[in-house]
């Protein structure tokens, strides 16, 4: 507490919105993401909504507590949210209409910011309090925010005691920031809900796949966290993962993921964001066994290929009989985003003894199979047909790595909800014609 309130008379601090009048008509404003949006800057941009026009900003993967209050239509002429995952505090916006998405690798979005393809002016980042050199850490955001840092006019900084301090590409000196705004804001919260059966079924399959000594890529959401659940009898695992989550806190204290076998960052687990509840983020501070990375460098796929035994873990929200998965929306619907999905599959593909898994529940909360003979008219593809390795529901694993049409429709339906097979078999014989039905 002495230090930190040091640290708290050592600087000039000034209020959101005093801040935030830095930002001019015209302007391109990066807003940091992950559990950590800097809501009071947000909300204070919101207040000067009346005095601005044209204001464009970028946001990538965040975890809201709230729905952003720049989402209100007499605002739609001052402020413009362009998003490369849109996150639940936009996702009704840009269905609306009223805010858009720039389709892009997640890790290939500080690329734009680098050779000024998207110009930046004005940063809003999230850190810790200051250390005894003056140094802040971004704590659980160090996905763009290096290279908004990097590229942008003005940084204006939330310091936050409630903001972890994590080491790597996340920590700044506070003479790079124009602006310090003292703030007591909890991070955004996902809680480790126990996982279904349905979903302990999937996450014992794939671990059942897994050999010691792997590196783990996990996603965010029940199915992933059922795979973690489902490792405590592993050795030796190792992460490095676009998302730090939940549950991989119990696989490190028991000693499952030491790290010990990587070929990157060995003995340490990284990652370039983290999601979880406080139990998380009090486990990552000051904690030198992680390491948060800029996400151009953790979603390289090269980088990831350097890992032996690479095991990249993700979900989607439907698949075809060809191998083509949507991860990103639900028809014209956008959802989500791209991620780091493809970055993975391919980086895994590219690793020794690297494999990639695709998990989903074979229906959706209605009832209606997300095995399809075609995606939904408008879908996205996330990861194509060329690169699906195992694709995983409650009813099974099938690798479709080296298979053919016929084989990858007859193991895909395998492994559908048993009420849907029919209707599958007759689509594939009606798209793959005599081929499928002698070769069945």
């Amino acid at each position: 507490m002495g230090q930190n309130m040091k640290a708290m008379n050592d600087y000039r601090y000034i209020t959101a919105d005093e801040a935030v009048k830095m930002v001019k008509s015209g302007d391109h404003v990066f807003v940091q993401g992950s559990s950590s949006i800097p809501e009071a800057l947000v909300a204070a941009l919101a207040r000067r909504g009346g005095e601005l026009r044209d204001v464009i900003l970028y946001n990538a993967f965040a975890m809201g507590r709230r729905i952003s209050p720049l989402c209100d239509p007499s605002l739609k002429d001052s402020f413009l949210i362009d998003s490369f995952f849109v996150s639940n505090a936009v996702r009704g916006w840009v269905n609306q209409g009223y805010a858009t998405t720039t389709p892009r690798f997640f890790g290939q979005v500080p690329q734009l910011f680098r050779d000024g393809t998207i110009k930046l002016d004005v940063a809003f980042i999230n850190c810790s309090m200051p250390d005894e050199n003056g140094y802040v850490s971004c704590g659980v955001s160090s996905d763009l925010t290096p290279s908004a840092v990097e590229m942008s006019k003005i940084i204006i900084a939330q310091i936050n005691p409630l903001m972890p301090f994590t080491y790597g590409d996340s920590v700044i000196h506070t003479s790079r920031l124009d602006a310090m705004v003292m703030v007591n804001d909890p991070l955004a919260e996902t809680r480790d809900v126990a996982p279904t059966a349905d979903e302990l079924s999937i996450g014992r399959a794939i671990a059942e796949l897994i050999p010691d000594g792997a590196v783990l890529q996990v996603g965010i959401g029940g199915i992933p966290n059922a795979v973690l659940h489902s490792l405590g009898n592993h050795r030796h695992l190792g992460v490095h993962s676009e998302a730090l989550t939940e549950g991989m806190i119990d696989l490190i204290e028991s000693g499952v993921i030491d790290n010990s076998c990587k070929q990157v960052e060995p003995g340490r687990s990284v990652g370039s964001l983290v999601l979880g509840t406080r139990r998380l983020y009090d486990f990552i501070d000051h904690n030198r066994d992680i390491v948060m990375r800029d996400i151009a460098w953790v979603n390289d796929p090269f980088v990831i290929a350097q890992n032996h035994n690479m095991a990249a873990i993700n979900s989607c929200l439907e698949i075809d009989l060809s191998g083509q998965v949507c991860a990103d929306s639900i028809g014209t619907r956008i959802y989500s985003g791209v991620g780091g999905q493809q970055d993975f599959v391919y980086g895994s593909s590219r690793s020794v003894g690297g494999q990639s898994f695709i998990a989903l529940q074979s229906t959706t909360s209605r009832g209606i199979s997300k095995i399809k003979p075609v995606l939904t008219p408008g879908a996205g593809v996330v990861t194509t047909r060329f690169q699906t390795n195992w694709v995983v529901t409650e009813y099974g694993a099938v690798n479709l790595r080296g298979k053919n049409m016929i084989d990858r429709a007859r193991l895909l339906i395998s492994i559908a909800a048993p009420e849907f097979r029919e209707e599958l078999d007759r689509a594939a014989f009606d798209m793959l014609g005599y081929a499928y039905r002698r070769w069945h």
